[in-house]
């Protein structure tokens, strides 16, 4: 980890501490306490209890500093230009279900005097595979030691595309039906695995050629959308406006393929 930052290296420190007990309790995942806190929306202790370390232990390391957690929501820092931005477990009914297929991620965004604000720093850590992807604004993407870049295809029919599905009691069923329909025809294949903070940082390391999904939240996004452009890809809304950080419509993929895509999406 020589070229991280002593910022980056804070975050790595902090993801790696909290997936210690995380491995544990997904070693015993038949036993975990599952709530309910929406339809097929699970909450597990070891949710809250990964949101509770990440929370203190960047809380100690950068006092004053904001915190948006998926649990607890917005807490206020005295320092109003940086906010932590953290999904302790992305990918949570993958866990539940003992599916190795979900990561920690962490971002750190930054807001000028103007209120404008960009991702600065971001770390997405599947513990199960120790796959560990890191990212600081102007300094490229990396998975574990080794930079990472976005695929070059410009063929979609050779392209394996990453998308999302709304679960059970969410809206958009029928658009993202409409949208797997129009990309199904064009592209080598489709893959819906189920965590969005993994699939962009799958962009990032070239193994999908392009990720979209709508209706997501900043912290299955944030760090994600460092990565893919910090690795040479192309990140907007699918209609071209508005926030992408916000996560409500999202497309990333190379400069050659994105334009591609974003008219077929477009257009259902």
């Amino acid at each position: 980890m020589a070229l991280a930052s002593a910022l980056l290296q804070t975050m790595i420190d902090a993801v790696r501490k909290t997936a210690r007990p995380m491995l544990r309790d997904f070693g015993e995942v038949a036993q975990l306490q599952v709530s309910r806190k929406g339809p097929a929306d699970f909450v597990t202790a070891a949710d809250i209890k990964a949101e509770q370390t990440l929370f203190e232990l960047l809380t100690k390391a950068r006092p004053g500093y904001g915190f948006l957690g998926e649990e607890r929501g917005m807490v206020e820092g005295t320092d109003k230009s940086h906010t932590w931005i953290v999904d302790p477990i992305d990918g949570t009914t993958n866990f539940v279900h003992a599916m190795p297929h979900f990561a920690i991620t962490v971002a750190l965004e930054r807001r000028a005097p103007d209120g404008t604000a960009e991702i600065v720093a971001g770390v997405t850590f599947n513990p199960v595979l120790n796959e560990l992807f890191w990212a600081e604004k102007g300094k490229g993407c990396y998975l574990n030691d080794t930079r990472i870049r976005v695929t070059g295809r410009r063929d979609l029919s050779q392209c394996l595309i990453g998308t999302g599905l709304p679960f059970m009691g969410k809206t958009g069923h029928a658009q993202a039906i409409k949208d797997i329909h129009a990309m199904g025809q064009r592209v080598a294949g489709i893959r819906r695995l189920g965590s969005a903070a993994l699939d962009l940082a799958w962009v990032a390391a070239g193994r999908y050629d392009a990720f979209w999904e709508r209706n997501l939240k900043p912290w299955d996004v944030a760090a994600g959308l460092l990565f893919v452009t910090e690795a040479g890809g192309m990140a907007t809304t699918i209609d071209g406006t508005g926030n992408v950080h916000d996560g409500q419509q999202i497309l990333v993929a190379n400069s050659d393929l994105h334009p591609q895509i974003a008219a077929i999406l477009r257009a259902t």
